[in-house]
Protein backbone atom coordinates (compact mmCIF):
# COMPACT_ATOMS: atom_id res chain seq x y z
CA UNK A 1 0.00 0.00 0.00
CA UNK A 2 1.37 3.37 -1.08
CA UNK A 3 2.05 6.35 1.54
CA UNK A 4 -1.36 8.54 1.98
CA UNK A 5 -0.33 11.62 0.50
CA UNK A 6 -0.43 14.39 2.94
CA UNK A 7 -3.23 17.36 2.18
CA UNK A 8 -2.13 21.09 1.71
CA UNK A 9 -2.21 23.34 3.75
CA UNK A 10 -5.60 25.24 4.08
CA UNK A 11 -3.64 28.52 3.52
CA UNK A 12 -2.07 27.51 -0.26
CA UNK A 13 -5.96 26.31 -1.14
CA UNK A 14 -7.10 29.54 -0.20
CA UNK A 15 -4.32 31.46 -2.03
CA UNK A 16 -4.56 28.82 -5.20
CA UNK A 17 -8.52 29.74 -5.64
CA UNK A 18 -8.39 33.79 -4.70
CA UNK A 19 -5.52 33.91 -7.66
CA UNK A 20 -7.86 31.41 -9.93
CA UNK A 21 -10.63 34.01 -9.09
CA UNK A 22 -8.70 36.92 -9.68
CA UNK A 23 -7.06 35.79 -13.09
CA UNK A 24 -10.59 35.02 -14.19
CA UNK A 25 -11.92 38.70 -13.50
CA UNK A 26 -8.71 40.56 -14.94
CA UNK A 27 -9.61 38.43 -18.11
CA UNK A 28 -12.35 40.14 -19.25
CA UNK A 29 -12.06 44.18 -19.68
CA UNK A 30 -15.41 45.31 -19.17
CA UNK A 31 -15.54 43.76 -15.47
CA UNK A 32 -12.54 46.38 -14.73
CA UNK A 33 -14.32 48.96 -16.41
CA UNK A 34 -17.19 48.63 -14.51
CA UNK A 35 -15.07 48.29 -11.45
CA UNK A 36 -17.01 44.92 -10.67
CA UNK A 37 -15.14 42.79 -7.85
CA UNK A 38 -16.30 39.39 -6.09
CA UNK A 39 -16.08 38.22 -2.62
CA UNK A 40 -15.51 34.43 -2.67
CA UNK A 41 -16.66 32.52 0.47
CA UNK A 42 -16.03 28.92 -0.27
CA UNK A 43 -17.52 27.91 -3.97
CA UNK A 44 -20.17 30.85 -3.31
CA UNK A 45 -19.27 34.18 -5.00
CA UNK A 46 -20.75 37.88 -4.76
CA UNK A 47 -20.02 40.30 -7.43
CA UNK A 48 -20.10 43.62 -6.00
CA UNK A 49 -20.59 46.80 -8.32
CA UNK A 50 -19.56 49.79 -6.77
CA UNK A 51 -21.81 53.11 -7.15
CA UNK A 52 -19.47 55.30 -10.04
CA UNK A 53 -21.43 58.53 -11.05
CA UNK A 54 -20.38 56.89 -14.82
CA UNK A 55 -23.25 54.14 -14.45
CA UNK A 56 -25.92 56.21 -14.13
CA UNK A 57 -28.35 56.15 -16.88
CA UNK A 58 -30.84 58.70 -16.05
CA UNK A 59 -29.17 61.46 -13.87
CA UNK A 60 -33.16 63.03 -13.53
CA UNK A 61 -33.60 60.20 -11.12
CA UNK A 62 -30.82 59.02 -10.87
CA UNK A 63 -31.21 55.41 -11.84
CA UNK A 64 -28.34 52.95 -12.49
CA UNK A 65 -28.22 52.83 -16.31
CA UNK A 66 -30.15 49.22 -17.60
CA UNK A 67 -27.02 48.18 -19.62
CA UNK A 68 -25.18 48.31 -16.68
CA UNK A 69 -28.15 46.33 -14.22
CA UNK A 70 -27.86 44.02 -17.45
CA UNK A 71 -24.12 43.38 -17.79
CA UNK A 72 -23.81 43.62 -13.99
CA UNK A 73 -25.81 40.16 -14.06
CA UNK A 74 -24.44 38.83 -17.25
CA UNK A 75 -20.99 38.48 -15.55
CA UNK A 76 -21.79 37.59 -12.68
CA UNK A 77 -23.86 34.74 -13.84
CA UNK A 78 -20.80 33.95 -16.61
CA UNK A 79 -18.53 34.10 -13.78
CA UNK A 80 -20.31 31.61 -11.24
CA UNK A 81 -20.88 29.56 -14.08
CA UNK A 82 -17.05 29.31 -14.74
CA UNK A 83 -16.07 28.79 -11.33
CA UNK A 84 -18.24 25.80 -10.74
CA UNK A 85 -16.72 24.86 -14.15
CA UNK A 86 -13.64 25.02 -12.95
CA UNK A 87 -13.65 24.50 -9.24
CA UNK A 88 -12.27 21.09 -9.17
CA UNK A 89 -9.30 21.74 -11.61
CA UNK A 90 -8.44 24.35 -9.30
CA UNK A 91 -9.18 22.63 -6.09
CA UNK A 92 -6.81 19.23 -7.03
CA UNK A 93 -4.15 22.33 -8.88
CA UNK A 94 -4.52 21.35 -12.54
CA UNK A 95 -5.25 24.67 -13.52
CA UNK A 96 -2.30 26.50 -12.65
CA UNK A 97 -3.44 30.23 -11.19
CA UNK A 98 -0.04 32.09 -12.21
CA UNK A 99 -0.33 30.49 -15.83
CA UNK A 100 -3.77 31.93 -15.67
CA UNK A 101 -2.77 35.15 -14.06
CA UNK A 102 -0.33 35.51 -17.31
CA UNK A 103 -3.09 35.95 -19.40
CA UNK A 104 -3.00 32.10 -20.22
CA UNK A 105 -6.64 31.33 -19.15
CA UNK A 106 -8.98 28.70 -19.89
CA UNK A 107 -12.22 29.09 -22.85
CA UNK A 108 -15.18 30.48 -21.16
CA UNK A 109 -18.78 29.59 -21.67
CA UNK A 110 -20.01 31.46 -24.48
CA UNK A 111 -23.61 33.47 -24.05
CA UNK A 112 -27.01 31.43 -26.40
CA UNK A 113 -29.67 34.27 -24.55
CA UNK A 114 -29.84 36.56 -21.74
CA UNK A 115 -33.22 37.69 -20.67
CA UNK A 116 -33.35 40.30 -18.16
CA UNK A 117 -36.14 41.24 -15.84
CA UNK A 118 -36.10 44.47 -14.32
CA UNK A 119 -37.77 44.60 -11.27
CA UNK A 120 -36.90 47.83 -9.11
CA UNK A 121 -34.77 51.28 -9.71
CA UNK A 122 -31.33 50.80 -9.55
CA UNK A 123 -30.46 53.44 -6.90
CA UNK A 124 -27.30 55.51 -7.04
CA UNK A 125 -25.61 52.95 -4.52
CA UNK A 126 -23.78 49.86 -4.52
CA UNK A 127 -25.47 46.42 -5.59
CA UNK A 128 -24.66 43.18 -5.45
CA UNK A 129 -25.60 39.73 -7.22
CA UNK A 130 -25.64 35.94 -7.17
CA UNK A 131 -25.89 33.87 -9.43
CA UNK A 132 -27.15 29.89 -9.52
CA UNK A 133 -26.45 27.12 -12.03
CA UNK A 134 -29.11 25.65 -12.42
CA UNK A 135 -28.27 22.88 -15.49
CA UNK A 136 -24.87 21.95 -16.72
CA UNK A 137 -23.74 19.75 -19.28
CA UNK A 138 -20.99 18.65 -21.39
CA UNK A 139 -22.23 21.42 -24.20
CA UNK A 140 -24.76 23.56 -22.61
CA UNK A 141 -25.62 25.55 -19.01
CA UNK A 142 -28.38 27.08 -17.87
CA UNK A 143 -27.92 30.08 -15.12
CA UNK A 144 -30.27 32.40 -12.82
CA UNK A 145 -28.83 35.44 -11.40
CA UNK A 146 -30.44 37.77 -9.44
CA UNK A 147 -29.03 41.97 -7.75
CA UNK A 148 -29.94 43.62 -4.69
CA UNK A 149 -29.02 46.83 -3.12
CA UNK A 150 -30.30 47.23 0.43
CA UNK A 151 -31.64 43.78 0.69
CA UNK A 152 -31.94 40.71 -0.77
CA UNK A 153 -35.29 40.36 -0.87
CA UNK A 154 -36.31 43.58 -2.88
CA UNK A 155 -34.00 42.45 -5.88
CA UNK A 156 -33.95 45.48 -8.65
CA UNK A 157 -33.37 43.06 -11.49
CA UNK A 158 -33.01 39.30 -12.20
CA UNK A 159 -31.92 37.32 -15.14
CA UNK A 160 -32.05 33.61 -16.79
CA UNK A 161 -28.81 33.33 -19.33
CA UNK A 162 -27.73 30.18 -21.18
CA UNK A 163 -24.73 29.03 -22.03
CA UNK A 164 -22.63 27.10 -24.81
CA UNK A 165 -19.98 24.91 -22.88
CA UNK A 166 -16.39 24.88 -24.30
CA UNK A 167 -15.08 21.39 -25.17
CA UNK A 168 -12.42 19.49 -23.29
CA UNK A 169 -9.23 20.71 -24.80
CA UNK A 170 -10.67 24.38 -26.53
Amino acid sequence: MSPRKKPEPVQVIKQRRDAALSALVTGVPYIQYLGITFDRRGDELTAILPYEDKIIGNPTLPAIHGGVTAAFLEITALMSLSWVWLWEDIENGTLDAEEMARGKLPRLPKTIDFTVDYLRTGLPRDAYARARVTRSGRRYASVQSEAWQDNRDRPIAQATAHFLMPRPGD
